[in-house]
Protein backbone atom coordinates (compact mmCIF):
# COMPACT_ATOMS: atom_id res chain seq x y z
CA UNK A 1 0.00 0.00 0.00
CA UNK A 2 1.69 3.36 -0.79
CA UNK A 3 0.85 6.47 1.12
CA UNK A 4 1.46 10.05 0.27
CA UNK A 5 4.46 11.23 2.30
CA UNK A 6 3.41 14.88 2.17
CA UNK A 7 0.22 16.76 2.47
CA UNK A 8 -0.50 19.85 1.76
CA UNK A 9 -2.55 22.07 4.11
CA UNK A 10 -4.30 25.58 3.20
CA UNK A 11 -4.83 27.31 5.97
CA UNK A 12 -6.74 30.73 6.02
CA UNK A 13 -4.97 33.82 7.05
CA UNK A 14 -6.59 34.24 10.35
CA UNK A 15 -4.97 31.13 11.78
CA UNK A 16 -1.75 32.15 13.39
CA UNK A 17 1.20 30.38 13.01
CA UNK A 18 0.90 28.50 16.73
CA UNK A 19 -2.27 27.05 15.27
CA UNK A 20 -0.78 26.09 12.13
CA UNK A 21 2.06 24.12 14.15
CA UNK A 22 -0.30 22.03 16.03
CA UNK A 23 -2.18 21.09 12.78
CA UNK A 24 1.02 19.84 10.87
CA UNK A 25 2.02 17.65 13.53
CA UNK A 26 -1.45 16.49 14.25
CA UNK A 27 -1.28 15.50 10.02
CA UNK A 28 2.45 14.26 10.22
CA UNK A 29 1.10 11.56 13.28
CA UNK A 30 -1.65 11.06 11.12
CA UNK A 31 0.41 10.07 8.20
CA UNK A 32 2.94 7.98 10.44
CA UNK A 33 -0.55 5.54 11.41
CA UNK A 34 -1.76 4.79 8.59
CA UNK A 35 1.85 3.68 7.16
CA UNK A 36 2.63 1.65 10.28
CA UNK A 37 -1.60 0.04 9.53
CA UNK A 38 -0.58 -0.82 6.34
CA UNK A 39 2.95 -2.67 7.24
CA UNK A 40 0.83 -4.51 9.63
CA UNK A 41 -1.35 -5.38 7.08
CA UNK A 42 0.84 -6.39 4.84
CA UNK A 43 2.53 -8.48 7.05
CA UNK A 44 1.77 -12.19 7.80
CA UNK A 45 -0.24 -13.40 10.91
CA UNK A 46 2.27 -14.96 13.86
CA UNK A 47 1.37 -19.02 14.02
CA UNK A 48 -0.91 -19.73 16.76
CA UNK A 49 0.04 -21.83 19.87
CA UNK A 50 -2.32 -24.67 20.37
CA UNK A 51 -1.89 -27.81 22.08
CA UNK A 52 -3.84 -31.19 21.40
CA UNK A 53 -5.54 -32.59 23.81
CA UNK A 54 -4.60 -36.44 25.32
CA UNK A 55 -6.75 -38.24 27.58
CA UNK A 56 -4.86 -39.22 30.77
CA UNK A 57 -5.66 -41.91 33.34
CA UNK A 58 -8.21 -40.47 36.40
CA UNK A 59 -8.54 -42.38 39.55
CA UNK A 60 -12.49 -41.38 39.99
CA UNK A 61 -11.68 -39.12 42.94
CA UNK A 62 -14.19 -38.12 44.88
CA UNK A 63 -14.38 -35.06 47.37
CA UNK A 64 -16.01 -34.81 50.82
CA UNK A 65 -16.41 -31.56 53.00
CA UNK A 66 -14.44 -31.92 56.12
CA UNK A 67 -12.81 -29.77 59.07
CA UNK A 68 -9.64 -30.02 61.11
CA UNK A 69 -10.02 -31.12 64.44
CA UNK A 70 -7.84 -31.56 67.40
CA UNK A 71 -7.39 -34.83 68.45
CA UNK A 72 -6.45 -33.78 72.23
CA UNK A 73 -8.79 -30.54 73.24
CA UNK A 74 -9.28 -30.24 76.59
CA UNK A 75 -11.97 -28.12 78.27
CA UNK A 76 -10.44 -26.41 81.73
CA UNK A 77 -13.76 -26.25 83.86
CA UNK A 78 -13.37 -24.47 87.60
CA UNK A 79 -14.03 -26.86 90.51
CA UNK A 80 -14.38 -24.36 93.25
CA UNK A 81 -16.08 -21.07 93.87
CA UNK A 82 -14.52 -18.13 93.77
CA UNK A 83 -13.31 -15.10 92.00
CA UNK A 84 -10.56 -15.13 89.29
CA UNK A 85 -7.34 -12.81 90.79
CA UNK A 86 -4.98 -13.45 88.29
CA UNK A 87 -5.28 -14.40 84.09
CA UNK A 88 -2.18 -15.54 82.52
CA UNK A 89 -3.46 -16.61 78.97
CA UNK A 90 -4.36 -15.84 76.27
CA UNK A 91 -5.85 -16.74 73.31
CA UNK A 92 -3.46 -18.41 70.67
CA UNK A 93 -0.62 -18.57 73.18
CA UNK A 94 1.52 -21.67 73.34
CA UNK A 95 1.60 -22.91 76.69
CA UNK A 96 3.90 -25.41 78.48
CA UNK A 97 2.77 -28.32 80.45
CA UNK A 98 2.12 -27.79 84.18
CA UNK A 99 2.34 -23.71 83.63
CA UNK A 100 0.17 -21.80 85.45
CA UNK A 101 -2.79 -20.30 83.21
CA UNK A 102 -5.18 -18.95 85.85
CA UNK A 103 -5.63 -18.01 89.78
CA UNK A 104 -8.34 -18.27 91.68
CA UNK A 105 -9.06 -16.60 95.12
CA UNK A 106 -8.05 -19.07 97.87
CA UNK A 107 -8.28 -17.25 100.73
CA UNK A 108 -11.52 -18.76 102.50
CA UNK A 109 -9.70 -21.96 101.31
CA UNK A 110 -6.72 -20.85 103.19
CA UNK A 111 -9.22 -20.55 106.15
CA UNK A 112 -10.47 -23.69 106.28
CA UNK A 113 -6.94 -25.36 106.11
CA UNK A 114 -6.16 -23.45 109.18
CA UNK A 115 -9.43 -24.16 111.40
CA UNK A 116 -8.54 -27.73 110.58
CA UNK A 117 -5.41 -27.94 111.40
CA UNK A 118 -6.27 -26.39 114.81
CA UNK A 119 -8.47 -29.00 115.04
CA UNK A 120 -6.43 -31.62 114.62
CA UNK A 121 -4.22 -30.35 117.23
CA UNK A 122 -7.38 -30.28 119.55
CA UNK A 123 -7.74 -34.02 118.59
CA UNK A 124 -4.31 -35.16 119.20
CA UNK A 125 -4.48 -33.54 122.92
CA UNK A 126 -7.54 -35.28 123.52
CA UNK A 127 -5.71 -38.40 122.31
CA UNK A 128 -3.09 -38.03 124.32
CA UNK A 129 -4.86 -37.62 127.92
CA UNK A 130 -7.48 -40.49 126.39
CA UNK A 131 -4.11 -42.70 125.57
CA UNK A 132 -2.55 -42.42 129.22
CA UNK A 133 -5.87 -42.68 131.39
CA UNK A 134 -6.17 -46.02 129.40
CA UNK A 135 -2.28 -46.77 130.54
CA UNK A 136 -3.51 -46.42 134.33
CA UNK A 137 -6.56 -47.79 133.83
CA UNK A 138 -4.67 -51.28 132.50
CA UNK A 139 -2.30 -50.80 135.41
CA UNK A 140 -5.13 -50.64 137.90
CA UNK A 141 -6.59 -53.39 136.51
CA UNK A 142 -3.58 -55.72 136.66
CA UNK A 143 -3.69 -55.15 140.58
CA UNK A 144 -7.58 -56.02 140.75
CA UNK A 145 -8.38 -52.60 141.85
CA UNK A 146 -11.23 -52.12 139.18
CA UNK A 147 -13.58 -54.28 137.19
CA UNK A 148 -13.55 -55.32 133.63
CA UNK A 149 -16.13 -53.19 132.76
CA UNK A 150 -14.29 -49.91 133.84
CA UNK A 151 -11.63 -51.28 132.05
CA UNK A 152 -13.14 -51.69 128.35
CA UNK A 153 -14.91 -48.17 129.08
CA UNK A 154 -11.52 -46.47 129.09
CA UNK A 155 -10.21 -48.71 125.76
CA UNK A 156 -13.15 -47.64 124.21
CA UNK A 157 -12.69 -43.83 124.30
CA UNK A 158 -9.06 -44.39 123.46
CA UNK A 159 -10.49 -45.96 120.49
CA UNK A 160 -13.12 -43.18 119.81
CA UNK A 161 -10.85 -39.78 120.47
CA UNK A 162 -8.09 -41.80 117.60
CA UNK A 163 -10.92 -42.36 115.00
CA UNK A 164 -11.80 -38.50 115.75
CA UNK A 165 -7.79 -37.61 115.43
CA UNK A 166 -7.56 -39.66 111.87
CA UNK A 167 -11.31 -38.31 111.21
CA UNK A 168 -10.06 -34.83 111.48
CA UNK A 169 -6.25 -34.79 109.24
CA UNK A 170 -8.50 -36.49 106.52
CA UNK A 171 -10.71 -33.29 106.79
CA UNK A 172 -7.40 -31.35 106.77
CA UNK A 173 -5.99 -33.37 104.04
CA UNK A 174 -9.09 -32.63 101.91
CA UNK A 175 -9.22 -28.93 102.71
CA UNK A 176 -5.73 -28.28 101.88
CA UNK A 177 -6.06 -30.60 98.65
CA UNK A 178 -8.88 -27.69 97.81
CA UNK A 179 -6.62 -25.16 97.91
CA UNK A 180 -4.94 -26.71 94.71
CA UNK A 181 -7.87 -26.25 92.94
CA UNK A 182 -7.47 -22.59 93.17
CA UNK A 183 -4.48 -22.72 90.62
CA UNK A 184 -5.34 -23.95 86.97
CA UNK A 185 -2.14 -25.21 85.15
CA UNK A 186 -1.74 -26.55 81.56
CA UNK A 187 -2.47 -30.02 81.73
CA UNK A 188 0.38 -30.43 78.66
CA UNK A 189 1.59 -28.38 76.50
CA UNK A 190 -0.66 -27.17 73.07
CA UNK A 191 -2.11 -23.76 72.33
CA UNK A 192 -5.05 -21.55 74.28
CA UNK A 193 -7.95 -21.82 71.34
CA UNK A 194 -10.45 -19.79 73.69
CA UNK A 195 -10.61 -18.31 77.15
CA UNK A 196 -14.21 -17.22 77.80
CA UNK A 197 -13.51 -15.15 81.13
CA UNK A 198 -11.94 -11.92 82.59
CA UNK A 199 -10.29 -10.58 85.23
CA UNK A 200 -12.74 -10.66 88.12
CA UNK A 201 -14.89 -12.71 87.07
CA UNK A 202 -17.04 -15.36 89.25
CA UNK A 203 -15.71 -18.67 88.78
CA UNK A 204 -18.28 -21.67 89.39
CA UNK A 205 -17.84 -25.26 89.56
CA UNK A 206 -18.27 -26.56 86.06
CA UNK A 207 -17.87 -23.23 84.69
CA UNK A 208 -15.33 -23.36 81.49
CA UNK A 209 -12.47 -21.25 82.26
CA UNK A 210 -9.69 -22.27 79.64
CA UNK A 211 -9.65 -24.22 76.29
CA UNK A 212 -6.71 -25.79 75.04
CA UNK A 213 -5.45 -28.53 72.18
CA UNK A 214 -2.66 -29.83 71.11
CA UNK A 215 -0.79 -28.58 67.85
CA UNK A 216 0.82 -31.55 67.20
CA UNK A 217 -2.38 -34.09 66.79
CA UNK A 218 -4.99 -32.37 64.47
CA UNK A 219 -6.76 -34.62 61.48
CA UNK A 220 -9.50 -34.38 59.27
CA UNK A 221 -12.89 -35.76 60.02
CA UNK A 222 -16.04 -36.06 57.17
CA UNK A 223 -18.96 -37.44 56.81
CA UNK A 224 -18.87 -40.32 53.72
CA UNK A 225 -22.22 -42.08 52.16
CA UNK A 226 -22.48 -45.44 53.60
CA UNK A 227 -22.43 -46.38 49.89
CA UNK A 228 -19.31 -44.75 48.70
CA UNK A 229 -17.43 -46.37 51.75
CA UNK A 230 -18.36 -49.87 50.09
CA UNK A 231 -16.98 -49.21 46.82
CA UNK A 232 -13.25 -48.11 48.13
CA UNK A 233 -10.72 -48.75 50.30
CA UNK A 234 -10.15 -46.05 52.30
CA UNK A 235 -7.82 -46.79 54.22
CA UNK A 236 -4.77 -46.78 51.20
CA UNK A 237 -6.65 -44.33 48.41
CA UNK A 238 -8.00 -41.71 51.61
CA UNK A 239 -6.36 -38.19 51.00
CA UNK A 240 -6.84 -35.22 52.60
CA UNK A 241 -6.89 -31.13 51.25
CA UNK A 242 -6.70 -28.01 53.02
CA UNK A 243 -7.25 -24.65 50.58
CA UNK A 244 -6.96 -22.55 53.19
CA UNK A 245 -3.65 -23.64 54.09
CA UNK A 246 -0.31 -21.78 52.36
CA UNK A 247 2.48 -23.67 51.05
CA UNK A 248 0.33 -27.44 51.67
CA UNK A 249 0.62 -29.86 49.07
CA UNK A 250 -2.42 -30.51 46.95
CA UNK A 251 -3.50 -33.83 48.91
CA UNK A 252 -1.50 -34.55 52.22
CA UNK A 253 -1.18 -38.43 52.75
CA UNK A 254 -2.62 -39.03 56.60
CA UNK A 255 -0.40 -40.72 58.97
CA UNK A 256 -3.73 -42.91 60.10
CA UNK A 257 -7.14 -43.14 58.51
CA UNK A 258 -9.98 -44.74 60.80
CA UNK A 259 -13.74 -45.46 59.69
CA UNK A 260 -16.17 -45.32 62.57
CA UNK A 261 -18.29 -48.38 63.03
CA UNK A 262 -21.19 -46.71 62.95
CA UNK A 263 -23.68 -45.13 60.73
CA UNK A 264 -26.32 -41.90 61.02
CA UNK A 265 -29.65 -43.27 60.68
CA UNK A 266 -30.80 -39.93 59.72
CA UNK A 267 -28.28 -39.19 56.93
CA UNK A 268 -27.08 -43.08 56.34
CA UNK A 269 -23.14 -42.01 56.30
CA UNK A 270 -20.38 -42.58 58.25
CA UNK A 271 -17.17 -40.59 59.86
CA UNK A 272 -14.16 -41.02 58.48
CA UNK A 273 -11.00 -39.44 60.32
CA UNK A 274 -7.80 -38.72 58.88
CA UNK A 275 -4.72 -38.04 61.08
CA UNK A 276 -2.73 -35.02 59.67
CA UNK A 277 1.17 -35.17 59.58
CA UNK A 278 2.62 -33.11 63.05
CA UNK A 279 4.83 -30.82 60.48
CA UNK A 280 2.33 -28.69 58.88
CA UNK A 281 2.23 -25.58 59.96
CA UNK A 282 -0.55 -22.77 60.70
CA UNK A 283 -3.05 -25.78 60.72
CA UNK A 284 -5.53 -24.92 63.31
CA UNK A 285 -9.07 -26.45 64.49
CA UNK A 286 -12.01 -25.45 62.73
CA UNK A 287 -10.56 -24.61 59.42
CA UNK A 288 -12.47 -26.39 55.89
CA UNK A 289 -11.29 -29.83 54.66
CA UNK A 290 -11.57 -31.96 52.12
CA UNK A 291 -11.73 -35.51 52.23
CA UNK A 292 -10.85 -37.04 48.65
CA UNK A 293 -11.45 -41.10 48.01
CA UNK A 294 -10.43 -42.93 45.36
CA UNK A 295 -12.24 -45.85 43.80
CA UNK A 296 -10.12 -48.91 43.97
CA UNK A 297 -9.33 -51.49 41.30
CA UNK A 298 -9.63 -51.08 37.61
CA UNK A 299 -13.63 -50.98 37.45
CA UNK A 300 -12.77 -47.29 39.10
CA UNK A 301 -9.80 -45.87 36.31
CA UNK A 302 -11.41 -43.94 33.76
CA UNK A 303 -9.83 -41.29 31.78
CA UNK A 304 -9.52 -37.56 32.07
CA UNK A 305 -8.63 -34.32 29.86
CA UNK A 306 -6.22 -31.46 31.28
CA UNK A 307 -5.66 -28.22 29.86
CA UNK A 308 -3.57 -25.55 30.32
CA UNK A 309 -5.42 -23.21 33.25
CA UNK A 310 -4.21 -19.95 31.07
CA UNK A 311 -5.96 -21.24 28.15
CA UNK A 312 -9.33 -20.77 30.13
CA UNK A 313 -11.51 -18.17 29.02
CA UNK A 314 -14.23 -16.19 31.13
CA UNK A 315 -16.51 -14.14 30.08
CA UNK A 316 -19.53 -13.13 32.51
CA UNK A 317 -20.96 -17.05 33.40
CA UNK A 318 -19.66 -18.68 30.40
CA UNK A 319 -16.24 -21.30 30.78
CA UNK A 320 -14.83 -21.61 27.38
CA UNK A 321 -11.84 -22.42 25.30
CA UNK A 322 -10.73 -21.40 21.53
CA UNK A 323 -10.67 -24.45 20.14
CA UNK A 324 -10.08 -24.73 15.85
CA UNK A 325 -12.24 -25.85 13.76
CA UNK A 326 -11.20 -28.12 10.53
CA UNK A 327 -10.26 -25.10 8.62
CA UNK A 328 -7.54 -24.16 11.52
CA UNK A 329 -9.74 -21.24 12.57
CA UNK A 330 -10.19 -20.83 16.78
CA UNK A 331 -13.77 -20.77 17.94
CA UNK A 332 -14.96 -20.03 21.07
CA UNK A 333 -16.56 -23.38 22.60
CA UNK A 334 -18.18 -23.56 25.84
CA UNK A 335 -16.87 -25.81 28.21
CA UNK A 336 -17.34 -26.97 31.79
CA UNK A 337 -14.45 -27.60 34.25
CA UNK A 338 -13.27 -29.29 37.29
CA UNK A 339 -10.61 -29.23 40.03
CA UNK A 340 -7.00 -27.75 39.34
CA UNK A 341 -4.37 -29.55 39.49
CA UNK A 342 -1.00 -27.26 39.13
CA UNK A 343 -0.73 -25.90 35.91
CA UNK A 344 -3.89 -27.49 34.43
CA UNK A 345 -7.36 -27.82 35.20
CA UNK A 346 -9.47 -30.57 33.87
CA UNK A 347 -12.51 -30.30 31.57
CA UNK A 348 -15.16 -32.36 32.79
CA UNK A 349 -17.34 -31.91 29.40
CA UNK A 350 -16.98 -29.50 25.85
CA UNK A 351 -13.96 -30.95 24.99
CA UNK A 352 -12.64 -34.04 23.37
CA UNK A 353 -9.26 -36.12 22.65
CA UNK A 354 -7.55 -34.77 19.66
CA UNK A 355 -9.03 -31.54 19.79
CA UNK A 356 -6.56 -28.32 19.29
CA UNK A 357 -6.85 -25.70 22.06
CA UNK A 358 -5.33 -22.40 21.66
CA UNK A 359 -2.57 -21.69 24.53
CA UNK A 360 -3.07 -18.01 23.84
CA UNK A 361 -6.63 -17.08 24.19
CA UNK A 362 -5.64 -13.11 23.12
CA UNK A 363 -3.72 -14.46 20.33
CA UNK A 364 -7.06 -16.93 19.32
CA UNK A 365 -9.61 -13.97 20.06
CA UNK A 366 -7.20 -11.36 16.82
CA UNK A 367 -7.22 -14.16 14.47
CA UNK A 368 -10.13 -14.12 11.77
Amino acid sequence: MKVQSAMKLRLPRSVDRKHALLVSAAATALLMFVGTAAQAADAPNAPLATITVQPGANNAASAYDGVVEAVRQTVVAAQVQGAIIELNAKVGERVKAGQVLLRIDARAADQNVAANDAQVQAARAQLDVAAKDFDRQKQLFQKAYISAAALERAESQFKSTQAQVNAQIAQTNAARAQTGFNVIRAPYAGVVSEVPVTLGDMAMPGRALITLYDPAQLRVTASVPQSALSSVNAAQNARAEIPGLANAPQQITPTRTQVLPTVDAATHTSQIRLDLPSELAGLTPGMFARVWLASSGAAGASTKISVPTSAIVRRAEMTGLYVLNANGQPLLRQVRIGRADGANVEVLSGLMAGDKVATDPQAAMRVR
